[in-house]
């Protein structure tokens, strides 16, 4: 069963979401909150899986409760908005969130959202994850002109490995090019993570473009975890 704590300001919004999640099968949603700090005296007490925090909210913004709750718990987060803001996407990440959608979002794909985000995959609704790379591929600010210090950790294939993340690769398609196992892959995708301190796929593609791991280009052919038509898991 995935434990679940919603957190919104606006009470139908907040009772809408509860609501739909509920009458999963596999879903429990264990409390709702009004507020930042609310919600995150929610998780302390109720140690849910997954919480969806709304971005703006009263006493404790959603990224900020974020931050808390990554920071004191094995919970994920999945942030909700209706602002399709760049600087809400980049702090909300930063922040440690494991997917980010908007509040227009279809019924099925918030359902979607949580058991992804709850079987430790990331997930971006597609205009963000669009932006998102379309803002690094276009040298923004957050990218660095050279390799930072950092990858030096990384063993060569890791290195390769994180490259081909950053390109949107899927594990089966970093597999074949590396000419690997899969098993490997994931082997790979692990010790990334785990030496650069990333929570999950998504901040290994950010870390990427922020180490200057890859150069300014045109957006990759494969496009990138989550740019489909619908939500879509960034699998580790």
């Amino acid at each position: 069963m995935i434990r679940v704590v919603v957190a919104d300001d606006q009470e139908l919004v907040r009772s809408g979401f509860a609501l739909i999640l509920d009458v999963q099968e596999d879903v429990e949603v264990v409390a709702e909150a009004a507020d930042g700090a609310a919600a995150v005296e929610a998780v302390r007490r109720h140690r849910p899986d997954v919480a969806l925090l709304d971005v703006r909210m009263p006493r404790l913004d959603g990224i900020e409760a974020c931050r808390v709750i990554t920071a004191e718990s094995g919970c994920r987060v999945v942030m909700l908005t209706t602002f399709d803001s760049d600087a809400y996407v980049y702090e909300a990440l930063h922040a440690g969130a494991s997917g980010f959608l908007l509040k227009d979002v279809r019924r099925d794909d918030l359902v979607h959202a949580v058991r992804v985000v709850a079987a430790g995959d990331s997930l971006l609704a597609p205009s963000v994850a669009r932006r998102l790379v379309e803002q690094y591929t276009a040298g923004g600010p957050r990218r660095a002109a050279a390799p930072d210090p950092r990858l030096g950790v990384l063993t060569g294939r890791e290195r390769e490995t994180l490259l081909l993340l950053a390109r949107g690769r899927s594990n089966a398609e970093i597999a074949a090019e590396l000419v690997v196992s899969e098993h490997t892959v994931k082997t790979h995708v692990g010790n990334v993570l785990a030496k650069l301190g990333l929570r999950d796929r998504i901040q290994a593609v950010i870390c990427a473009y922020e180490t200057g791991l890859v150069a300014p280009g045109p957006p990759p052919a494969g496009g990138f975890p989550g740019a489909g038509s619908s939500p879509a898991p960034a699998r580790g």
